[in-house]
């Protein structure tokens, strides 16, 4: 059968490879077009277009840049006019994806969504759309359901996260090993993730390496987002003694202390690595003025979102600053602080579910796919 997968970011790469791959298992004949990254490209099937060309963040940014977001709808729609896949299976990236299954629907093709557009953070309007044109919603964070059945009476398959798949799934690991390889001393280390877009990495480098001289027992690690060449980085890192390592931000985590984090996938990732980290966010003014108007919710990270409480905190806008992140950052530091944080992950890990998200919805999508 014929798969069309659309991903629009870094996080939705990661989580389309491991579906790619178990689609493959399910379907050893399947042929699969994507839009997406390296980690999909990997895997198997023809690229049709890499997230880098799609990664506008915030609301103003969109606005300028609405021709190429029109342009890419455009093209999208022609491209899988010409494929005639038997099913488009959309991945978060709701503002191109929703567009798309609109089409998509009015000439009859199936639509399924793997990890659900977060609308219960924000336009929740959207579940009319999800209704009419989304066939099968696969979600992955465990109030989602509830959400969906309980609140829209709109039914989902809760498949787990595939974050836990992704992590389980690594090779074995040396530190010692790693570190040689990048040039690390033996000092611990506190990992810096200042997110995969040139906007989030411009807004949030630059205060997370402003705490450096005041922690010179422990080494900092920039993690290279695998989209973005290290020329773009050396201009906040120059005048710096600081390590930068790029595409391997999880073995960067499996030997890091503490973390640094740019709100998104990745502050749940660090969880998972039982790291204990801060979560910081700054966008720009006004798309943060925007934001904090239509956006209800207590907590911006998925830890604290799935625990509903603040497990990790979060500095955001102008608690984002060099004296809150030092703070925040020296608790992380000691003991006692950590083990109650390492506790709630444990607790996280347990509500996210086990292992065979990516492999238990490609098996749904096919028996769709053959009982149709």
């Amino acid at each position: 059968m014929k798969y069309y997968i659309i991903a629009g970011e870094a996080s939705g790469d990661l989580h389309g490879s491991n579906l790619m791959k178990a689609l493959y298992q399910e379907d050893p004949e399947a042929e699969i077009r994507f839009w997406g990254g390296d980690l999909m490209q990997k895997a198997g099937g023809t690229l049709v277009k890499h997230y880098r060309e799609l990664a506008f963040m915030g609301f103003v940014e969109v606005v300028f840049n609405l021709k190429t977001i029109l342009n890419n709808i455009k093209f999208c729609k022609k491209d899988i006019s010409e494929f005639q896949p038997d099913v488009i299976i959309f991945i978060d990236y709701p503002g191109f994806n929703m567009r798309i299954a609109k089409w998509a629907k009015t000439l009859d093709y199936k639509t399924h969504y793997y990890i659900s557009p977060q609308i219960w953070a924000w336009k929740e309007s959207r579940i009319t759309a999800i209704k009419n044109d989304v066939d099968k919603m696969f979600v992955i964070l465990p109030f989602e359901k509830g959400f969906y059945e309980d609140k829209h009476g709109f039914p989902v398959e809760f498949v787990g996260h595939p974050l836990i798949d992704a992590i389980h799934n690594q090779p074995a690991f040396d530190e010692v090993i790693f570190r040689k390889e990048n040039q690390l001393s033996d000092k611990p280390i506190i990992a810096l993730l200042p997110g995969s877009r040139k906007q989030e990495i411009t807004k949030m480098l630059g205060v997370m390496l402003s705490v450096v001289d005041d922690f010179k027992d422990y080494q900092f690690v920039i993690a290279g987002a695998p989209s973005q060449d290290f020329e773009f980085y050396q201009q906040f890192i120059s005048d710096k003694n600081i390590k930068f390592i790029s595409n391997k931000t999880y073995d960067l985590l499996r030997s890091s202390t503490a973390a640094l984090v740019t709100s998104g996938t990745a502050t749940l990732e660090t969880a998972l690595f039982k790291v204990p980290e801060v979560v910081c966010y700054k966008g720009s003014w006004a798309s943060y003025q925007i934001a904090k108007r239509i956006i209800t919710l207590k907590y911006i990270s998925l830890v604290n979102l799935i625990m509903d409480e603040e497990v990790v905190t979060e500095l955001i806008q102008n608690e984002c600053n060099t004296k809150r992140i030092k703070e925040e950052l020296k608790k992380l530091l000691d003991p006692d602080y950590r083990k109650e944080i390492l506790k709630k992950y444990d607790l996280l890990e347990q509500k996210l579910g086990g292992i065979g998200a990516s492999k238990k919805t490609a098996r749904l999508i096919v028996a769709d796919l053959k009982n149709q």
